[in-house]
């Protein structure tokens, strides 16, 4: 089915628009009420005779709700003059249920006082059709109706841009499906899709851009669904489309009777596949890669809040596990999801409430072993859950975009702390802080720097900015600018953990950089891993020959600084020196080694 003609029969959408067809809008579903049973065969009859093939009917105005509901009618044929329940009642009733308050309602009336066919307007009513009904009018004014609804549901139902199924209407779906599967003990899977990284094409290359691929991507996924990814189960609702788009890159996947681990699995891992050739756009060419959540029913839910709410969580562990590959919902994921979602909000507060503290740890001379500065790391001293380490709480924070203001908070304490030392005797020395992508991409960085820095009446000299070797390479032109920004105030930089990204040292010589400093997973097998030490040796050479300073982090063993010694790396710090500490801890360390200096 193509999407400018989709259609289904839990929504009952028309699917033959064309007036001049034999037989129009054939699959509509005409539902009647009328309490003379002879009307409504009459009624019947002439309307088969035009092509119509699906009626529901009831001569007893009480019932008409209930099977208004589960019928789900295109268009109601209503009588007014009824026994026990009026026909403007009952349109009265229709128009205030959430269901039905949309369904075109025809209203049949023998009456002929203005004051009903006003008050039938005024209620809601599509058209009035005066009884004894011309069979010619009733299939004009039938045939209208129909081609408007189908027009408003396609507005309602449809998304406009890929012409799949929206939200709304595969909520209706899913809980149409669901309802039939429970009563009849019949499984189902859920698959819910979200695109990896998308935002970055429309960021990039534009909006216009990210369309299109959006338009090729539910292409390609539509192509990769097959008849046998869910049994033919003639008890549930027959779905025409099980790919809808819910989201603005988040597609989900209605595979009623498929419930089986395996039919999922296959489903899913065929679905990616789909996606992993390129795609052209324009003169674009585009790889895409999607996150899958599985949630099957009725094992992992037994309505549809749970069940999407469960999909979704599973979608999000799939992100977590690198990405492009599927994972089923594990009751243990909402464990965790709630979790982090807590530590999401409490952390929001958790600046104005000063639960943010930094630890420091320092940086030693290799030859002397003298303390010539600090590294500030974030803690967050957290009133019930204790000191919870940056691991726990950072990711969270660049996610949701609070990475900014806590980079911002981090670099005002550091500089006011290293400030507060200085005034209180000690000798000055570095402290270096973290900078998170999405602080130095912002241009107003540079002015975040500037304003520390004056705040605190810091020494620019004394500031270091930690930046990681994919911050500094994704957009070389934007980092040359912010660099000498940050030069010709005083500052300096520095590449932290180098040797685990994808830049060279001839790619970084372009750039106005002071410090490199080498990850700490080429230093824990140090001296015995010869790979290891190898790398380290070049690293060490390689600063010096660019007049860098060279620092090795993580170092825990007197056998790891020997060779480092053994190296010429100028600075050192892990464990074996000091663990990161508190403000008022470093300071006593510092007001010790002062005091042995001075002996």
């Amino acid at each position: 089915m193509t999407a400018a003609n989709r259609a289904d029969n839990p929504i009952s959408l028309v699917t033959n628009g064309n007036a001049d067809s034999q037989t129009p809008f054939s699959t509509a579903t005409i539902m009647m009420v009328d309490d003379e049973p002879t009307t409504i065969e009459i009624l019947e009859m002439f309307l088969r005779s035009e092509g119509y093939e699906r009626f529901v009917h009831t001569s007893d105005p009480t019932e008409a709700i209930g099977l208004a509901r589960n019928a789900r009618p295109d268009v109601l044929l209503l009588d007014v003059m009824m026994p026990e329940v009026s026909g403007l009642e009952l349109l009265q009733t229709i128009r205030n249920d959430e269901d039905l308050q949309y369904l075109p309602v025809i209203i049949l009336t023998s009456a002929t006082e203005p004051e009903t066919k006003l008050q039938a307007l005024e209620l809601g009513a599509t058209d009035l059709l005066a009884k004894p009904v011309d069979p010619s009018e009733l299939s004009l004014r039938l045939r209208n109706t129909l081609a408007a609804k189908t027009y408003q549901d396609r507005l309602a139902y449809y998304d406009r841009l890929t012409g799949l199924p929206n939200r709304r209407l595969f909520t209706d779906r899913l809980e149409r499906t669901l309802q039939r599967a429970r009563s009849r003990e019949i499984d189902c899977a859920l698959l819910h899709l979200n695109l990896d990284r998308f935002k970055k094409v429309n960021d990039a290359l534009g909006h216009h851009v990210g369309d299109a691929l959006l338009q090729a991507v539910a292409a390609r996924i539509e192509q990769s669904i097959r008849p046998g990814d869910f049994v033919g189960v003639p008890e549930l609702p027959e779905i025409h489309d099980p790919l809808s788009r819910v989201g603005g890159d988040e597609f989900s996947v209605l595979l009623p009777g498929a419930g089986s681990v395996e039919g999922a699995s296959r489903a899913a891992a065929r679905l990616l596949e789909s996606l992993a050739d390129p795609f052209q756009v324009e003169e674009h060419e585009l790889f895409v890669n999607a996150s899958v959540g599985i949630a099957l029913f009725p094992t992992d839910g037994e309505d549809i809040t749970t069940l999407m709410a469960n999909a979704d969580t599973a979608m999000s562990h799939a992100k977590k596990r690198g990405r492009n590959c599927f994972q089923f919902y594990e009751a243990s994921q909402n464990s965790e999801s709630a979790k982090r979602l807590n530590l999401e909000s409490q952390l929001h507060r958790a600046i104005d409430r000063k639960e943010l503290v930094l630890h420091y740890q320092p940086k030693a001379d290799v030859a002397t072993d003298r303390i010539t500065g600090v590294e500030a790391l974030m803690r967050w001293d957290h009133p019930e859950l204790g000191l919870v380490g940056p691991d726990q709480f950072i990711p969270i924070a660049e996610e949701t975009g609070l990475i900014t203001a806590l980079g911002e908070w981090a670099l005002r304490t550091a500089c006011e702390q290293n400030r507060a030392w200085q005034e209180a005797g000690l000798e000055p020395i570095s402290i270096a802080v973290n900078v998170s992508a999405k602080q130095f991409e912002n241009e107003a960085f540079v002015d975040v720097i500037q304003r520390a820095l004056q705040q605190s009446g810091m020494d620019p000299r004394h500031l270091i900015l930690e930046l990681t070797e994919s911050v500094i390479m994704a957009n070389p032109t934007q980092t040359a600018t912010m660099l000498d920004a940050i030069k010709a105030m005083g500052a300096r930089t520095s590449v932290d953990d180098f040797g685990t990204g994808y830049s060279s040292l001839s790619s970084l010589s372009r750039f106005p950089i002071d410090e490199l400093k080498i990850d700490q997973s080429f230093v824990s097998n140090l001296p015995g891993d010869e790979n290891d030490a190898a790398i380290a040796n070049a690293i060490v050479l390689m600063g010096h020959s660019l007049g860098l300073t060279v620092v090795a982090e993580g170092v825990e063993t007197v056998e790891q600084l020997a060779f480092l010694a053994g190296r010429a790396c100028d600075t050192y710090q892990g464990y074996l020196r000091c663990k990161p500490i508190p403000p008022e801890a470093l300071e006593k360390l510092l007001q010790t080694e002062a005091a042995k200096t001075r002996r």
